[in-house]
């Protein structure tokens, strides 16, 4: 048996690990703390040394904990929340004096239905603090909260599991067509609706996996003549066209004259956007205070 002592171990060490544990690659760990890979490759050998254990063994598209490391990974990530969460709660937060960058993911959608009235009042409440939007993959967005990498994450994200969340508001898809179309003259049947989107051609955001299987449930993905990698250039494609677009209801409410909406009883059209957080910067003053103004300002 080895005893290893608290006063061998440098709390950067552990860090080195929890990041290696959550990303299963060491090169994205030393990405995600900001430090170059051999630093990162360093630090784990010298935790190494200290634990009598490689911790981690090369595997496909990165490395895999041994049974010590799973043993040790959660232990460790609960001190390392214990500690951030004891100096967080000791330095305070001050939103009229702050210069802090907070990092939120955010899709286009989000960006144009969130951004303007949070930025009015973080004018009025907090002048020096900013944001930066991330849009990150789905995958990536628990990871990327449990280690800091972003502070909250807004969305319809059901996929993202082990966070901390508070429900916003209920939105539902719907078709947007520009004013006059003549699909949306005519009035019909809940059935009859959905049957005559056949007579529609649709545009659609790449990255928007949502609305692109709507449109796979529907059978209708052979009526997509367009699809874009940018969100808020459909407004003018749809008024300039006969093209369709399937998206949110509050989104397509704010777009000034020019459109029509129409609201089929498709499959999949309620959703709820939530904010999300980590359990490990819960106690953070800074995260805290945003999400309260976050949900002062959308929560239904």
């Amino acid at each position: 048996m080895h005893a290893v002592h608290l006063k061998d171990i440098d709390l950067n060490l552990l860090r080195v690990f929890d990041a290696v544990y959550r990303a299963g690659s060491v090169s994205r760990a030393a990405e995600l703390l900001e430090l170059t890979q051999p630093a990162a490759s360093q630090g784990l050998t010298r935790l190494r040394a200290l634990v009598h254990d490689p911790l981690f063994v090369r595997a496909p598209g990165g490395v895999r904990p041994t049974p010590k490391a799973r043993r040790l990974a959660e232990p460790i990530r609960l001190a390392l929340a214990g500690i951030e969460e004891a100096l967080s709660e000791s330095a305070g937060f001050e939103p009229g004096e702050s210069r802090r960058t907070f990092h939120i993911h955010m899709s286009d959608i989000g960006e144009g239905r969130f951004l303007p009235e949070l930025m009015v009042a973080l004018r009025e409440q907090a002048p020096g603090v900013r944001i930066e939007t991330s849009p990150l993959p789905r995958e990536e967005i628990a990871d990327a909260l449990d280690t800091g990498r972003i502070d909250l994450a807004f969305g319809f994200l059901p996929m993202v599991k082990d966070t901390q969340r508070v429900r916003l508001l209920k939105d539902r898809y719907v078709v947007l067509l520009r004013q006059g179309h003549p699909f949306a003259r005519k009035r019909r049947s809940d059935k009859q609706l959905l049957a005559d989107l056949q007579q529609l051609e649709f545009v659609a955001v790449r990255t928007h996996a949502d609305t692109l299987r709507i449109l796979e449930l529907l059978k209708l993905r052979d009526r997509l003549r367009l699809t874009t990698e940018h969100f808020m250039a459909l407004p003018a494609i749809v008024r300039a066209t006969d093209l369709a677009v399937i998206m949110p209801r509050n989104i397509a409410r704010g777009f000034e004259g020019g459109y029509a909406i129409v609201e089929p009883e498709f499959p999949l059209r309620d959703f709820t956007v939530s904010l999300h957080w980590s359990k490990r910067f819960e106690a953070d003053p800074g995260n805290r205070w945003l999400r309260g103004v976050i949900e002062g300002l959308f929560k239904e």
